[in-house]
């Protein structure tokens, strides 16, 4: 499952993310989300920085791939190599909260 950065596309299954070979970014959030849009400098800065594919996946009540990462609050990065977890940040506010991603990318 090859993705362009900052693509917007139909949500995917937890098997084909799973299924992903290489370093994967998911953003869950939603488009009317002020905390997810006061996020969106931050996760953009990361992405020039880093080569990991993107991928941002619409949430809200009911949307299957964000219950099973269990997110609760927008936006959640989720960092995954080779279809497993490596890294989270939940809401990040400043380029500090972003570390665990890039330090996750240096393992």
């Amino acid at each position: 499952m090859q993705m362009p950065a900052d693509t917007h596309a139909a949500e995917p299954s937890r098997g084909e993310v799973e299924s992903t070979r290489g370093w994967l970014l998911l953003e869950f959030g939603a488009s009317w989300c002020g905390h997810c849009q006061a996020a969106r400098p931050l996760v953009h800065a990361f992405l020039q920085q880093n080569a990991v594919t993107h991928l941002w996946v619409e949430d809200g009540k009911g949307r299957p791939l964000g219950r099973s990462f269990a997110v609760k609050l927008w936006p959640t990065l989720v960092l995954l190599r080779d279809g497993s977890e490596v890294a989270r940040v939940v809401r990040p506010q400043g380029e500090d909260d972003l570390l665990a991603l890039s330090q996750a990318l240096t393992v």
